[in-house]
């Protein structure tokens, strides 16, 4: 997955590098910094949560429905929070509002996270409505500090169309709950979330490099070292999981990098760029939805009708299931490219 993911940031570069008047050429290590530093404290703080997790019987047992055969840890998705929040610390400025209260919107998710996560280590269901709750507090924390889908610029008359306020808040909240959502549901399969994760960060950085966005594009390439340096512990078969905390958390920074990156003084063209990047959850999920509704069942009730559990049912290893939905959202991502390229030619 590293090696997969070397080649296509490079890639990437080499792209941006030809379309962007900002570039990266003489400055990669305003990203490679952060990346390297973010990625080498999961790697290592990973193994400590392990056995930590292990000696407080913080674990997810197997059932029925679930497809691990043995116990496994469940604090992965608090290394990746420890990770991406030294990171946070380190290259952005803490003591500025908005970055505060940013930060205590992911405190807020990843703490019901883990919450939920807990009930899960009892054999227990943690009730949808608390859950709701803090996510949409979180995401109305993130609406307050000016991250918002505003509108979009007329590619035809190049005027700014702005949305009514309302609108403003509907879409800004309806899009941090459901990324948040698509990447939870999508924690199915042994480094499904975590390389959907890294994928569609890895497209939003490129987006954010591309568009001289540089808050947003470190925020992306540390998300994705977060990503990385966990999935060295949970590619199949996984030593960790990163439980509801790391799904829901990853899922929340990355609807607030698309907000506050690629959403930004969209053209109603490249607003598809964010969507395609995050395409394969956001689409599988949708589906997802509208069976439940179809078949008369609350949306929020587990089933296995997502991608990756129908995959298995025709046959398909792990492994396999893995590998194919991870390059359905690579050829997304960059498709979502192309799409960026298109947008920037004269």
């Amino acid at each position: 997955m590293l090696i997969l993911w070397i080649c296509l940031c490079y890639h990437n570069i080499r792209i941006v590098a030809q379309i962007s008047m900002y570039g990266i050429r003489g400055k990669p290590m305003k990203y490679l910094i952060p990346a390297l530093f973010v990625f080498f404290i999961v790697y290592f703080i990973i193994p400590v949560l392990k056995n930590f997790s292990i000696l407080i019987d913080f674990q997810d047992k197997p059932t029925n429905r679930k497809k691990h055969l043995k116990s496994t840890p469940l604090l992965g998705g608090v290394g990746i929070f420890l990770g991406f929040f030294a990171g946070y610390l380190f290259f952005f400025n803490p003591y500025k509002e908005k970055y505060l209260l940013v930060l205590f919107a992911s405190i807020l998710v990843v703490g019901i996270g883990i919450v939920d996560d807990w009930h899960k280590t009892r054999h227990k269901e943690f009730a949808v409505f608390p859950r709701l709750f803090i996510q949409i507090s979180a995401a109305i924390i993130v609406y307050n500090e000016g991250i918002v889908f505003r509108g979009f610029s007329n590619p035809i008359t190049h005027s700014y169309i702005l949305f009514p306020v309302y609108i403003q808040f509907v879409f800004t909240i309806v899009w941090i709950l459901g990324v948040t959502t698509v990447i939870n549901w999508s924690d199915g399969i042994d480094g499904l979330a975590g390389s959907l994760s890294a994928i569609s960060g890895s497209t939003l950085f490129v987006v954010a490099v591309a568009k001289g966005q540089t808050e947003s594009a470190v925020l992306s390439i540390m998300l994705v070292s977060a990503s990385l340096g966990f999935l060295r512990y949970n590619k199949h078969p996984a030593q960790i999981f990163m439980g509801d905390s790391g799904a829901n958390f990853l899922g929340f920074v990355l609807s607030i990098v698309a907000l506050d990156g690629a959403f930004k003084q969209a053209t109603i063209v490249s607003i598809f760029i964010p969507i395609l990047a995050l395409g394969v959850p956001i689409v599988d999920n949708l589906l997802v939805v509208l069976r439940r509704l179809k078949r008369g069942k609350p949306i929020y009730q587990a089933d296995a009708s997502q991608i990756h559990h129908r995959l298995l049912l025709s046959g398909l290893n792990q492994k396999q299931t893995w590998v194919f939905i991870s390059l359905l959202s690579v050829c997304s991502s960059l498709v979502s490219i192309i799409i960026l390229l298109l947008s920037r030619a004269p």
